[in-house]
């Protein structure tokens, strides 16, 4: 007898050397478990961390309540994209799940699923890769890059790209660094 398995959405990374990727992933079920900024403050340490040990630039970042814009640049051909999401992933999950737990919070049971019987699995993050877009141009990047800095000015959290705190719009825009 043949279990039929869930559809589960892949998406090939294209390794390419010098490239930028623009990658977007999502919380589970698009809950918005990145609307503290504990978590928020988490993720930047995280993206930080692993772009620092895999050898990737960060050239931009968004962070909305229930999903990530990210773009990057890997620094060696042998950097893989898969291995900067894990790194990223992992941890923060972890860490989450130790911050959720300390406040008691309430979100904590809707995020531990059962895999199979006798073990259960928290989760952050939407399952699969996400969204990987390699941009060959630096037209492209500057288009990504206004895409993501736009989106909350789009959802109605600010009424500008600049007021939106956990954005690299700042660092391109002349205003200082940006916070995370």
């Amino acid at each position: 007898m043949v279990i039929p398995q869930p559809h589960r959405k892949r998406v090939k990374h294209f390794d390419i050397p010098g490239q930028v990727h623009e990658l977007t992933f999502s919380c589970y079920r698009r809950l918005p478990l990145l609307d503290d900024d504990r978590h928020k403050m988490l993720l930047s340490r995280a993206i930080d961390a692993a772009a620092a040990r895999l050898g990737f630039h960060v050239v931009g970042f968004v962070y909305m309540p229930e999903h990530v814009h990210l773009l990057v640049r890997p620094l060696e051909p042998a950097c893989k994209v898969s291995a900067l999401l894990y790194a990223i992933k992992r941890p923060l999950t972890y860490r989450v799940k130790q911050v959720m737990e300390a406040s008691r919070d309430s979100r904590l049971a809707d995020l531990t699923v059962r895999e199979r019987p006798g073990k259960n699995a928290f989760r952050f993050w939407q399952e699969g890769p996400g969204y990987d877009r390699n941009l060959t141009r630096r037209d492209a990047v500057i288009q990504a890059l206004e895409y993501a800095h736009a989106n909350p000015v789009r959802r109605g959290f600010c009424d500008s790209p600049g007021a939106w705190k956990w954005s690299s719009w700042r660092f391109y825009h002349g205003d200082g660094p940006s916070d995370p």
